[in-house]
């Protein structure tokens, strides 16, 4: 039986949660809460990536309700997964294009192997499949295995690839793109790019003139800007928000490989510092394992086993699939 995604996330975050489920089990077993035992649990939280300002709100909120009370390391688990789900759901905005815009371009950002190239190419598919035409730029052009990574995924989906010499400008390349986007009635463009972090300032003006050229063809573009982040680089990850934010107008963020991670902590403490939509989550290689982001079934599927409730949509599927 093919696994429906939330099995699939589960499963991909099944490292961060036995991590998170033994710690919470050497601190609960049936113990009276106090301050010894907030603390122990603060800095579980802390430990397992969720940022200080998550774990200083779980821990106030036991310490309202439930001080001097008995606990079981499953009440934590639920009242866990609940402050969760009330963090990431404001940001949890899956991405839809501007039907408008033709096309609407999608600036793809981030570091070298966070999965952007791939990322792309298994949005194109999603796309694709909704009937959209979709283009893919292969803007960065100094790694040949980016440019053939996006070649053979444009072949798998039907997308036309636009791509340069070795080492070619690659807001040229972008500018030409979007002229023959325009032209052919392309629904949506995405524009890799490199990602080269050190040497911020000649990524930050490579982005920056690719940007600038776009715009004189089409002085809204790009519409959005997606930052792609490596979940098994834990709190690396905010850092190279922030840097992205400086670069460019970060408008969404793409969340990938939380099936090797014990880390998965970190997508709540980039919730919590920075408010920007997370768009979808990636638990694997193929185009079904990148899916739009759901704050439920993120904290049920981090936790484990609570009761929080995952979306009916997810049910149904995982029935159908029996």
């Amino acid at each position: 039986m093919a696994l429906g995604f939330f099995s699939r996330l589960k499963e991909g975050l099944s490292r961060s949660t036995q991590k998170l489920g033994t710690n919470l089990t050497s601190v609960f077993t049936k113990r009276r809460l106090d301050e010894e035992s907030l603390e122990q649990l603060e800095e579980v939280l802390i430990a397992a990536d969720f940022g200080p300002e998550v774990a200083e709100n779980v821990i106030e909120t036991f310490r309202k309700t439930r001080f001097g009370a008995e606990v079981s390391d499953q009440e934590v688990k639920d009242a866990l997964a609940k402050e969760i789900s009330k963090v990431l759901t404001p940001v949890a905005l899956p991405f839809k294009p501007n039907p408008e815009l033709k096309p609407h371009v999608v600036l793809m950002v981030g570091v070298n192997g966070t999965g952007k190239t791939t990322t792309i190419g298994k949005m194109a598919k999603f796309f694709g499949d909704q009937g959209l035409k979709t283009m893919m730029v292969a803007g960065d052009t100094f790694r040949a295995a980016a440019v053939e990574q996006l070649q053979i995924w444009g072949d798998r989906v039907g997308a036309p690839v636009i791509s340069g010499k070795p080492g070619a400008d690659a807001a040229g390349l972008a500018f030409e793109a979007l002229k023959r986007a325009k032209n052919e009635g392309a629904d949506i463009l995405f524009i890799d790019t490199a990602g080269r972090l050190h040497n911020k300032s000649a990524l930050m003006e490579e982005l920056a003139k690719i940007i600038r050229v776009m715009r004189k063809f089409d002085e809204t573009a790009p519409h959005s800007v997606l930052l792609v982040l490596d979940a098994t680089t834990g709190q690396n990850a905010i850092e190279q928000v922030r840097i992205f934010k400086e670069i460019v107008d970060v408008s969404g963020l793409v969340i990938t490989k939380l099936d090797g991670t014990a880390r998965g902590g970190i997508v709540i403490a980039l919730a919590q510092q920075f408010q920007i939509p997370i768009h979808a989550v990636g638990v694997g290689e193929k185009a079904e394992d990148l899916r739009d982001f759901s704050a439920e079934e993120f904290a049920s599927g981090l936790v484990g086993d609570t009761n929080v409730e995952v979306s009916t949509t997810e049910v149904v599927e995982e029935k159908e699939a029996e």
